[in-house]
């Protein structure tokens, strides 16, 4: 289920009314949200559910076969089925944080926080978004990684809150061949700096604006996306090790 309702440490726990699939209406409380994955944390007081186990989304594979269950168009518990056509999408204008498997099953409005899972019956994605210039299924779907949603469930039931890293006070951007050539990169991979304030942390350890940030605690940077998440990634209060090209 998605919610943009924010609730902090000390907000009031929200209610919300859940629809089960033997069509029971049982009363329950919103734990916490996560605006930039769009994915909240519900609680129920009811014993006897079924429960689906956790996959791992970092072994999918492309072509894999995966099914999407949710409720388009209000049609409850409607199942389709496809492929995973990539892992890894970003910079698709969804949400703040994307990490998204993309699979064409179809999804349609109404799909959104349902299950996608794999051939043994784990949950491996949650569906969040399709592309569409109609405004329906056009064989392109996202949904939010396990691994991901792992992550931000755990948060949610220990700190109220998903808690992300963050490098204050730097502004990076994507690299254009024209840049590349200009800063004497071999490439347009990384992320180049190109606004700092003098107090941050960054410029006391000696990032500069015009270095292009190629590796974030030894993981490769292909764009200013792929940053951000290593970045959110990282443990809060810790020390990350940056590669930077500078001047060629």
């Amino acid at each position: 289920m998605t919610n943009n309702h924010v609730v902090g440490d000390n907000a009031p726990t929200r209610e919300v009314t859940i629809a089960l699939a033997d069509k029971r209406e049982v009363r329950g409380r919103v734990i916490g949200t996560d605006p930039a994955t769009d994915i909240a944390l519900l609680k129920i007081d009811i014993g006897g559910l079924g429960t689906l186990p956790w996959g791992d989304s970092d072994r999918l594979q492309v072509g894999e076969w995966v099914l999407a269950i949710g409720s388009p168009f209000q049609l409850s518990q409607t199942v389709t089925a496809g492929i995973v056509s990539a892992p890894g999408r970003a910079n698709v204008g969804i949400a703040d944080y994307e990490d998204f498997i993309q699979t064409d099953a179809a999804i349609n409005p109404g799909n959104s926080g349902g299950a996608l899972i794999n051939t043994r019956g784990e949950l491996i994605g949650i569906n969040t978004g399709i592309f569409s210039q109609s405004g329906g299924y056009q064989g392109i779907g996202f949904a939010v990684p396990s691994k991901l949603a792992r992550h931000v469930v755990n948060d949610l039931m220990k700190y109220g809150a998903v808690r992300r890293g963050t490098i204050g006070g730097i502004s990076v951007d994507r690299l254009t061949p024209q840049m590349a050539e200009e800063v004497g990169a071999p490439n347009t991979n990384g992320a180049i700096v190109v606004r700092m304030l003098r107090n941050a942390e960054a410029y006391a350890a000696g990032i500069r604006p015009g270095d292009i940030i190629v590796a974030f605690n030894g993981r490769p940077v292909d764009d200013p996306s792929q940053l951000y998440r290593h970045v959110a990634d990282a443990q809060v209060g810790s020390t990350a090790t940056l590669r930077v090209l500078r001047s060629g």
